[in-house]
């Protein structure tokens, strides 16, 4: 006869109180926020930041300005001045374990814990142009509030991909006089859309644009299915968005989504649909700036810190029922 298979330990016997999957601003936040309270805590990052490309962040207080792993590199030496450790693995597996999770890592190894932060961002898909991959993050950026001041002043456009990019190219007259609005594939804008563009001076080109033009590592124009090339020297996109979630959601774990975007549903706790989950940062909200991801991975840090101060006093009771008899 087969023997049973062992029982799962009881969370008792799990080495951490919290793993925070990604170690972006958003993950290392909530790290700071539970290695300061004492908490053992195991950040798993497999080093692919959707920030690679840029050169600079922008829009973070103190911190403005500053390369994306320099930001990086000083939070982890704040959160492993709390004792968090810092793994540069990636989580390839997630699953319940007792009262917690399993994580499988990117070693083969695997780490069990009390409770979860997903921080692991999302995948730009970017328009099908050749050119814009290659030029992501430099001179091809999406954000106007953190490229839009990189490129004052000078012929800068939107290549339209939803109706998105229309308001896109009426954000970006405010870095420049001269924006072009590319419609490409997506729909010429309706009318109401046109006069605004108009009132605005933002020209609108009709048809399929061929490539990007670069000369010496420059992105130079655009190169339009007809021939034509229109001088630029950055070129805005609207990607779709799609959070990085084929870890929670085999858990259960609810999405929603846009003609833009889909991502990672939580309350206003950061707690996700599957009890002891929480998420932070792009993997919940596109939109999110490096500051907001980083509030957000706090807010999700205070609140499993929360959940795990009333385990605690839940299993202190139950020990003390038991020794005491009653």
């Amino acid at each position: 006869m087969t023997s049973p298979a062992p029982a799962p330990p009881t969370v008792t016997t799990l080495p951490y109180d919290a793993l925070v999957v990604g170690g972006g601003v958003a993950g290392l936040s909530a790290a700071l926020v539970l290695g300061s309270a004492r908490r053992r805590v195991l950040v798993a990052d497999g080093g692919a930041p959707r920030n690679a490309p840029a050169a600079h962040s922008h829009g973070f207080l103190t911190r403005d300005g500053v390369e994306p792993g320099e930001l990086v590199r000083l939070a982890r030496e704040e959160v492993e001045g709390y004792g968090v450790e810092v793994v540069p693995l990636a989580v390839e597996d997630l699953d319940r374990w007792g009262e917690g999770f399993r994580a499988t890592l990117g070693d083969g190894s695997s780490v069990t814990a009390r409770t979860v932060l997903l921080a692991t961002g999302l995948v730009d898909e970017l328009p099908d142009v050749p050119g814009v991959r290659e030029r992501w993050g430099r001179d091809v950026p999406h954000c106007p509030f953190c490229h839009g001041h990189d490129v004052e002043g000078t012929p800068i456009a939107t290549l339209a991909s939803t109706e998105a990019s229309f308001h896109q190219a009426l954000l970006l007259r405010q870095w420049s006089d001269d924006v072009v609005l590319f419609t490409h594939t997506a729909p010429s804008p309706p009318p109401d859309v046109a006069r605004q563009l108009a009132a605005r001076d933002v020209r609108v080109v009709e048809g399929p644009v061929e490539c990007l033009v670069v000369e010496d590592d420059r992105l130079v124009g655009v190169l339009m299915s007809d021939g034509r090339t229109v001088p630029r020297s950055a070129v805005f996109v609207t990607p779709t968005f799609r959070a990085r979630d084929g870890l929670v959601t085999p858990l259960g774990a609810r999405t929603t989504h846009d003609e833009c975007a889909r991502w990672v549903e939580v309350d206003d706790h950061q707690r996700t649909s599957v009890p002891g989950l929480w998420a932070a940062g792009n993997v919940t909200d596109p939109g999110a700036q490096a500051i907001t991801a980083a509030a957000e991975g706090s807010r999700a840090g205070v609140s499993m810190n929360v959940f795990l101060v009333d385990d605690d006093v839940e299993r202190a009771v139950q020990r003390r029922v038991h020794t005491s008899g009653g």
